[in-house]
């Protein structure tokens, strides 16, 4: 990498071992009034400049400053510097306004704004999932572009954003193994916008907004324990394994929060159902309300909590919730699928787990 060197003394600068006048074609009576360092960014700038490993932006900065310390002008600085007028005027104005870390380095930079909001995206998504306009036999990129035009959920989308948006949603739409064709409905568009609404609110501790979800378990235990690797072979394990029944996970998360909360359960029936969602209630003790994005299984009502905790107690912990169910063949909008997700390959994996005790065990120490 380019380093530069420089030694200063009066009246003349020393630039990689070439002498200079105060300033190529300026005279000493057109000098600027300088810039003032302070001591230790002095030091600091005598030190950079015979690094090695600093990028050349930083080093040409630094050797404004000193220039511009040393009485010159910005147009001889510019000159020297091998840089334009407005960066010497910026590099000065950065030091006296905002200090010596800011002069060197440049700000972060935003990056590129988002072509599509959430919720145009999620439209765009679920118009995929249905079956195509008449007169196609299937979904392309061009031809996504153009009917989430002609339907208006976006005033224009380029095909590379069309593109981006599928592959991170991993659809494939061209593809007769995908099966997602919900019913575009009023009630579809109706709770699409209230689940996605609900996530666009800020983190409000009085009402959160939890994600909850559930997925079966099967427990299986080897035949013969697995063998593991070794220096020159990988690990080994056996076909065969034994039905040991089956189990549930019970998984909820605060997406704005980054809490989340996994529970190991016999079955999810309605008991099962009503103790989860009476954790979460005691995790928002002070919570007026808290908002539930959920599927549309038969026990996620009032009815599950009235069996488990009788009448009066069960519609008393129901008011505490404020449900937001997701579109019938919608789920992929609750967040709770992403945790379901996460905990199957980084927990589950492909191992064999034989009893509920051991599920609750690894879900337990994966939580932490």
């Amino acid at each position: 990498m380019t380093s530069w060197t420089l030694h200063l003394s009066f009246g003349r600068v020393e630039i990689n071992g070439r002498a200079s006048a105060v300033a190529p074609g300026v005279s000493a009576h057109t000098r600027s009034q300088g810039l003032k360092l302070k001591q230790a960014d002095s030091a600091a700038l005598e030190a950079l400049t015979h690094q090695e490993r600093e990028s050349v932006r930083v080093l040409r900065r630094a050797r404004v400053l000193q220039l511009l310390a040393a009485g010159w002008t910005v147009v001889g600085v510019a000159e020297a510097a091998g840089v334009t007028e407005t960066t010497v005027r910026t590099v000065r104005r950065r030091y006296r306004e905002e200090g010596f870390s800011a002069a060197l380095h440049e700000k972060p930079r935003p990056g590129a704004s988002r072509r599509l909001t959430e919720k145009q995206a999620s439209e765009v998504v679920a118009m995929v999932c249905a079956l195509p306009p008449e007169g196609h036999a299937r979904w392309t990129v061009r031809l996504i572009t153009q009917e989430a035009v002609r339907r208006g959920l976006v005033p224009k989308v380029g095909r590379e954003t069309v593109r981006e948006l599928l592959l991170r949603h991993d659809l494939k739409p061209w593809r007769e193994k995908m099966w997602c064709v919900p019913k575009l409905d009023a009630q579809y568009a109706e709770r699409m916008e209230d689940v996605l609404e609900l996530y666009q609110r800020h983190l409000c501790p009085t009402e959160p907004a939890v994600c909850f979800d559930e997925r079966p378990v099967q427990l299986l235990e080897w035949v013969r324990p697995a063998s593991p690797a070794c220096a020159g072979r990988e690990a080994r394990r056996d076909y065969a394994y034994f039905r040991c029944g089956t189990a549930n996970l019970f998984c909820a998360v605060e997406p704005k929060a980054g809490w989340h909360f996994v529970k190991a359960t016999a079955n999810r029936k309605s008991p099962a159902f009503a103790e989860a969602l009476q954790d979460i209630a005691k995790r928002h003790p002070e919570a007026n309300t808290i908002h539930l994005v959920l599927d549309n299984l038969s026990t996620h009502s009032r009815h599950a909590l009235e069996v488990r905790y009788g009448a009066r107690a069960g519609r008393r912990l129901w008011r505490r919730f404020t449900p937001h169910y997701t579109p019938i063949h919608g789920s992929w909008l609750n967040q709770a699928e992403v945790e379901i997700s996460l905990l199957s390959r980084q927990c589950l994996g492909s191992r064999r787990i034989p009893t509920l005790d051991k599920l609750r065990c690894e879900t337990q120490a994966w939580q932490k």
